[in-house]
């Protein structure tokens, strides 16, 4: 049952699948009153509970308060509403890298009552058309450093491009129009299920898909992840190398700003530098990719301080024991892998601070259930490999999208995963299930391999796939990056295979090694396994 909507333009809740082909959503713990909205309880609310004069922002060479990002956002708002003609329920597309000003466009158009899509700054104008013309964006804002893609966007929807400074000149039309309006602002009353925002997803491959999230899903993901299994206290400071236009990112914005603690929001940080920004600013929670970490662990310097550290984040890709084992030994910091999707918005299984191990994605968080499940929705032994079921309090909402018939079934999220469970309910990750290598009728979860991989000494990273072969089906291929000091030979590729016949069942090893200089990967750290097997 919805509560009564906000929205002038009906567009997303018209869009909703058909009530019987939701999941179940099961809130459980999380009530909010039928007014709630998401962009208000970040920013003005943190600054009514007394969180005024804490640090929210860093970024782009200074620090904002709370109360500086409620006035900053409020003032945005106003420009949206009162120049723009935003209208509750239109959609707002933002386009920039991470930094504060692209937070506050975003919280500011929340506040406002639009619909927000936020997107990567290297999409070019193609693909932003194809979001524009899927969900009807009226308007965007833009980091005016790229505004040219969007400007050579061309739909029939898209009525105004507004560019922003992010950089922290505010020297921009939206910057210059926001410095006269008041610093306070009735933010539109929402329902706590009026979509709020519109994530972008295309699994591997294919015709992105449109998720979305209403203003209790955003809150949803801070009180139960963020809250029980970070432990998220107004001291923290995260950093993280994540976009927040992806669901993983979101974190990055969202779980500091819902407890009164800071975010450090940087363009150019990355692996290479992220152990340099943990020093710099203090930071207590970092968010990156597995792969990410491997090459922090490889640049580390003695003597790195990391000292303020509570908790380094793994998600976004499996993460591999060897990985998880060289970070404790080399830091004594905790180290949580957990998983989430974005149909789902954040992480669902994690581990915890006072339990967690290698090569396993821990337990439920609270308020979700999972099971391991056949081809048949049937529950499989425990000890065994099936497909990843998982239903509770947010849950897959595709936008006129007939996928969301493959993604739900019988109330509960299948979520392309296979995971094994094991008799104390610890959750184990196999393998995407398009990552299964099926081969002389053995099935090899290709993330085992790459594990017993990243083991020796002279692999940096790697990526397994199954390649086709005659005889057996497929066999399992390792694209493989060395160590410096090796050489890409076949003594390196005997080497490399025997290493996994005696870390791993003999019939995983990969008969096929290809040495390559880099792995192809998403801008969030991922490797794209299709473009190995695609041949790039």
């Amino acid at each position: 049952m919805f509560t009564l909507s906000a929205h002038e333009d009906t567009f997303t809740r018209d869009n909703l699948p058909a009530p019987e082909l939701w999941p179940e959503i099961k809130l459980g713990e999380f009530v909010y009153p039928d007014r709630l909205n998401a962009g208000y309880e970040l920013t003005d609310a943190m600054v009514g509970k007394g969180f005024g004069n804490n640090i929210a922002l860093i970024g782009n060479g200074r620090q904002r308060t709370y109360k500086e990002l409620a006035d900053w956002t409020n003032r945005l708002a106003h420009v949206l509403v009162e120049e723009l003609g935003v209208r509750p329920g239109n959609r707002v597309l933002i386009r920039s890298a991470n930094n504060p000003a692209a937070v506050a466009c975003w919280l500011a158009a929340t506040k406002a009552g639009a619909v927000v899509i936020n997107t990567m700054p290297m999409l070019r104008a193609g693909e932003l058309g194809q979001i524009i013309d899927k969900v009807e964006v009226e308007f965007a804002l833009c980091d005016t450093r790229l505004i040219e893609e969007m400007e050579a966007v061309e739909s029939h929807h898209l009525k105004r491009v507004v560019g922003f400074d992010g950089t922290s000149n505010h020297d921009a039309e939206l910057d210059r129009l926001a410095l006269e309006k008041p610093e306070s602002f009735e933010c539109v009353q929402t329902g706590q299920d009026d979509v709020a925002l519109l994530l972008f997803t295309s699994g591997t491959t294919g015709e992105p898909k449109a998720t979305m999230h209403f203003h209790r899903d955003l809150m949803i993901i801070a009180d139960a992840y963020a809250k029980e299994v970070l432990e998220v206290t107004p001291d923290d400071v995260f950093v993280g190398t994540t976009p927040v236009a992806f669901a993983y990112g979101l974190g990055l914005a969202i779980f500091p700003l819902r407890f009164g603690a800071t975010v450090t929001l940087l363009e150019n940080v990355g692996p290479h530098n992220l152990i340099e920004i943990i020093q710099k600013y203090k930071a207590t929670m970092c968010f990156t990719a597995p792969t990410a970490y491997r090459v922090m662990l490889r640049s580390m310097e003695e003597g790195a301080d990391l000292s303020s550290l509570r908790v380094a984040v793994s998600a976004g890709e499996t993460l591999p024991g060897p990985v998880y084992d060289e970070w404790i030994a080399k830091t004594g910091k905790p180290m949580l892998d957990g998983i989430g999707a974005t149909e789902m918005l954040h992480i669902f299984i994690s581990n915890r601070f006072d339990d967690h191990r290698p090569a396993c994605t821990g337990k439920p968080v609270t308020g979700y259930e999972v099971r391991i499940i056949n081809d048949a929705g049937e529950d499989v032994p425990l000890g065994e490999i099936g497909r990843l079921a998982v239903r509770g309090p947010t849950g897959c909402r595709y936008l006129a999208d007939d996928r969301q018939r493959a993604y739900v079934r019988d109330g509960w999220n299948v979520t392309g995963d296979s995971f094994m469970m094991d008799v104390d309910g610890y959750l184990h990750f196999a393998a995407r299930n398009d990552d299964m290598i099926l081969s002389s009728g053995y099935n090899i979860a290709g993330p085992e391999v790459e594990a017993a991989l990243l083991s020796h000494a002279a692999v940096v990273e790697c990526g397994v796939i199954g390649a086709p072969d005659e005889d057996r089906g497929a066999i399992v291929e390792a694209h493989v990056v060395l160590a410096e000091g090796w050489a890409a030979d076949d003594a390196t590729k005997k080497a490399l295979q025997d290493h996994v016949k005696a870390k791993i069942a003999p019939y995983k090893y990969p008969r096929s090694v290809v040495f390559i200089d880099a792995l192809p990967k998403t801008q969030t750290g991922k490797i794209q396994r299709f473009r190995l097997r695609a041949g790039g």
